[in-house]
């Protein structure tokens, strides 16, 4: 068949079209959805059959020409890219960047599906970094971003979720190197935002021009945060729009992109603008829709950051508060909830918080006698850690205790000793422990009403440290994926690339937690000599033999 082809390519495509297709079977052995093809047959040079009989429908001059052949060429390489030679898959990106402007939507299709699996190829086995590298793709990027955009511009291609998603994933890729084309590429956004915000029809196609709208935001400011103020004036009157409209399918996003915005701002201030939508957050229908929380308590977060003090004051605080004890009322959002009263005790200031903080701890206690979940109790740790750490151990202690005579004791053993061991591990787990060290070594009721508890507590905290901590590598944002939607909803819908930076709330001041613990007993010791070696002895040898270590580490002893 191959052979009719070459001697009357018009008439005898079709025979091409069926070789192909049977190569492809024949070839491929074992294959997934995601990576392409991972083991092929031993009886089929894969690589000889591109260069010889392949490649050349896409080196024709007409892009227009043959196009089942073209589909077939294009799908040939997606299947195959796993086992054709890195040289080839780089010669190939002009190939596929002339036949997105193809008019055929299957071919032009294709080619923007066949560039964007390129572009997320890892390089050698473990490796996070790609096959197809910025120097590759960068010489491309006018021609490139000048296609896909003018697909879009195509009644039958208007909301093409592989064009969109090559442009969200070209703009990943290139980073610094597409600022000359940022320009084009934030003009065809808003418009097109402003023109599928009418009727949203295709959540993909949504969510990645979302997605390529916080990677524009984040490569520019990243260049010149002076930038922001400009985004702010683009995109305040779209947003706007969208939520006056009440576009459900959007809300989720744009608050998103507003958090964005916010907290790449230097200035730790809230523009005019921002302070004019604080009410519209608060108010109460706007919470009722499961998929507005997550976006709407990152945006709250970014609000306390630049304008804690102003905000934290009047009904404003009321507000925020019933918004906090709605969110820790609900088993599905208790963690969000969580999210905003740490974000209100980091910003808002102290002389404000006064008067709500015993209402606030009792909310707290309520919710973990009446419906006492695993993941409630991690939030109600991690978050009674943030407290101590931000306020002190006895500042904790005598609020607590406060409520309830002695209800310290057991906050520590109910909650810190029977369950800090199920924290997650990072950021929370040191969190956790630097908590656990400065209630044992800071908070003087320790060593007088609560000292029974005082070696259980160090005992807990010995073995959290020596948990295993997760060996696997996360994955570099470039190579992330969307999950797959069951359908089109209004569900919250993460933004990729406008993720939110994780917040050391330590300030990072305590890096190695094994060492303040180290440091915090040998200063309590040489405070209260006698007092601390009696209470370790009491300890397993194990435990004994960990913290001697500790404290050999950071050269102190106990006395």
């Amino acid at each position: 068949m191959l052979q009719e082809y070459s001697v009357n390519p018009q008439k005898n495509w079709k025979g091409k079209d069926v070789s192909v297709f049977l190569i492809t079977s024949l070839a491929v052995r074992g294959q997934t959805a995601k990576q392409g093809t991972t083991k092929t047959s031993e009886l089929i040079n894969v690589t000889d059959i591109y260069n010889g009989y392949i490649v050349t429908d896409l080196q024709l001059p007409d892009v227009n020409a043959q196009p089942v052949l073209k589909a077939d060429a294009i799908k040939y390489l997606v299947v195959f890219r796993n086992q054709l030679p890195r040289e080839l898959l780089v010669s190939s990106l002009p190939l596929l960047i002339r036949h997105i402007s193809a008019q055929s939507v299957v071919v032009h299709s294709y080619a923007a599906h066949a560039l964007e699996r390129l572009l997320v190829m890892k390089g050698p086995v473990g490796s996070q970094q790609t096959m197809i590298t910025v120097a590759d793709l960068a010489p491309l990027r006018e021609q490139l971003v000048v296609q896909l955009f003018a697909v879009l511009n195509l009644q039958e291609s208007s909301e093409n979720e592989y064009i969109m998603k090559c442009i969200m994933r070209s703009c990943s890729m290139l980073q610094e190197a597409i600022l000359p084309q940022l320009g084009l590429i934030m003009e065809a956004l808003t418009q097109k935002l402003a023109q599928v915000s009418k009727n949203p029809s295709r959540p993909f196609f949504n969510h990645y021009m979302f997605e390529t709208l916080a990677l524009v935001i984040r490569i520019t400011c990243k260049q010149n945060n002076d930038a922001v103020t400009s985004f702010e004036q683009t995109l305040f009157p779209p947003f706007e729009a969208i939520l006056q409209q009440d576009v459900q399918e959007f809300i989720p996003y744009v608050f998103q992109i507003l958090a964005l915005l916010l907290e790449l701002r230097v200035q730790p201030a809230l523009p005019e603008p921002y302070v004019a939508l604080f009410p519209f957050l608060l108010v109460p229908v706007l919470w009722e829709k499961p998929g507005n929380v997550p976006g709407l308590v990152r945006l709250l977060e970014a609000f306390l950051k630049n304008g804690g003090d102003t905000i934290g004051h009047g009904d404003k605080m009321s507000n925020l508060l019933g918004v906090y004890q709605k969110l820790i009322a609900s088993r599905l959002h208790d963690h969000e909830g969580f999210a905003l009263l740490m974000a209100i005790m980091d910003y808002v200031p102290q002389e404000t918080l006064h008067k709500y903080l015993k209402q606030i701890f009792i909310v707290l206690f309520q919710r973990l006698t009446s419906s006492k979940t695993v993941k409630y109790v991690k939030g109600l740790l991690v978050f009674l850690s943030f407290y101590c750490t931000k306020f002190s151990p006895t500042n904790l202690q005598r609020i607590i205790d406060d409520i309830q005579e002695r209800m310290f004791s057991m906050v520590l053993e109910n909650l810190y000793i029977k369950e800090v061991q199920k924290v997650g591990p990072g950021i929370e787990k040191k969190f956790c422990a630097v908590a656990m060290t400065q209630i044992l070594t800071e908070c003087p009721s320790m060593l007088t009403d609560y000292s029974a508890i005082w070696p259980k507590l160090l005992e807990v905290l010995v073995a959290l440290f020596e948990l295993p901590e997760p060996d696997d590598v996360e994955e570099d944002e470039h190579f992330a994926e969307v999950d797959d939607m069951p359908g089109y909803s209004t569900a919250y819908s993460q933004l990729i690339f406008a993720g939110k930076p994780e917040r050391d709330l330590l300030r990072g001041h305590i890096p190695d937690p094994k060492a303040h613990l180290a440091l915090g007993l040998a200063k309590l010791s040489a405070a209260q000599p006698g007092r601390v070696p009696p209470l370790i002895s009491t300890l397993p040898m194990e435990a004994q033999n960990f913290l001697s270590n500790y404290l050999a580490a950071a050269n102190v002893q106990l006395v």
